[in-house]
């Protein structure tokens, strides 16, 4: 659906719908994020290996990797996890089967494991909130933050109880973007003999966010981009006390450690202010952000619904805010999938991995 008109959005209609819908994540029972449900196929997969990298900052980081069908090295593609990203396994790994099928579409798969709340940035501190949270957690990138948490992001409700806690990203600073884009990168290549040119690299929620900033300073690392669900707008009104909430509820993170407000490090992680770089690189990019109206198979629980429905529309508010912005600078380089229904969670994302292989197949290598 490159290019869809259907549905042409206003600033005045986008201010307000990201507002309002903002406002509802703030609630009790909308303080969550990376997915509510999950799919009927969710575990360890055992054709997939670990692979450990060290980083400077971070400690030595695991990721899983998932070898191509065909045993071929040239075709890359990185999928990273929501904010509720867990230090045992990524959660496309543990909620869905799309390893399976990418690597049947003769795709390697690179999953890096960790990383909660850290929109994959190198940040600006180690995250502390009012000068704690600093002193008990692991200094390896795969630390011994609890991994009972479940990367669909169901909230827990215990998120304010790790405001002063320990763990990743609190010992010490995230540098997510120099790992991925150097670390990961060159041991990748180094190792294995993967490609470091022309991968493609996904993620969801946070994760979309993050692909889309990590391949528009690093055009020759990724040639392909996807987004599901992504906040692609993180400086509209509303998004930064939004975006900090959550990452208090998901582990007890600080945004401000992340990035001070509004300023250049801020604004370098939004795909609605870089969109140009996007353009000008040509990265295939593939969009996408449901109705937030549940499908038959969403409804695993009420609280699914209740907590699935505010996320996904905020998301697709971002997400057509995007839209709009690559619209207006003349961009052709982007398929949009737009889905009549699905909310917040893996069946969604899921999916989409299904509808975008065949494009992503086409831009890799």
């Amino acid at each position: 659906m490159r290019g869809d008109r259907r549905q042409r959005s206003h600033g005045g209609w986008l201010k307000k719908s990201v507002v309002g819908v903002a406002l509802a994540m703030l609630m009790p029972l909308g303080v969550s994020v990376a997915g509510v449900g999950g799919t009927a196929n969710a575990a360890f997969d055992p054709s997939g290996f670990d692979f450990w990298v060290d980083s400077a900052s971070m400690g030595p980081v695991k990721s899983r990797v998932f070898r191509a069908a065909d045993g071929n090295t040239s075709r890359v593609v990185y999928a990273l996890d929501g904010m509720r990203a867990r230090q045992d396994l990524n959660g496309w790994e543990n909620d869905t089967d799309v390893a399976r099928a990418l690597t049947a579409a003769n795709i390697n798969v690179v999953m890096p494991i960790g990383g909660q709340s850290s929109f994959y940035a190198d940040w600006n501190a180690a995250s502390s909130i009012l000068g704690s949270g600093d002193g008990s957690g692991s200094a390896s990138g795969s630390g011994t933050l609890s991994s009972s948490g479940s990367a669909s992001g169901s909230s827990s409700g215990s998120g304010a109880f790790n405001l002063l806690s320990g763990g990743p990203g609190k010992s010490y600073r995230y540098t997510w973007e120099t790992f991925i884009t150097q670390d990961l990168r060159n041991a990748l290549s180094g190792r294995l003999g993967f490609n470091p040119n022309h991968n493609g690299i996904f993620g969801l929620s946070m994760g979309g966010s993050g692909a889309l900033t990590l391949a528009a300073y690093h055009p020759d690392q990724f040639s392909f981009a996807g987004s599901f669900s992504g906040y692609l707008n993180i400086s509209a009104p509303g998004m930064r006390e939004a975006i900090r909430l959550a990452m208090i509820d998901a582990g007890g993170y600080n945004v401000d450690s992340m990035a001070p407000p509004w300023g250049p490090q801020w604004l370098r992680m939004d795909p609605f202010v870089f969109a140009p770089r996007l353009k000008d690189n040509n990265t295939r990019l593939w969009i996408s952000a449901a109705s937030a109206i549940p499908s038959a198979g969403d409804v695993t629980s009420v609280m699914s619904v209740i907590q699935g429905m505010p996320l996904e529309a905020l998301a697709l508010a971002n997400t057509r805010a995007f839209q709009v912005r690559m619209a207006s600078i003349g961009a052709n380089n982007v398929n949009y999938d737009f889905p009549a229904t699905g909310v917040h969670n893996w069946n969604n994302w899921a999916s989409e991995v299904y509808r975008m292989i065949p494009d992503l197949s086409n831009n890799i290598g």
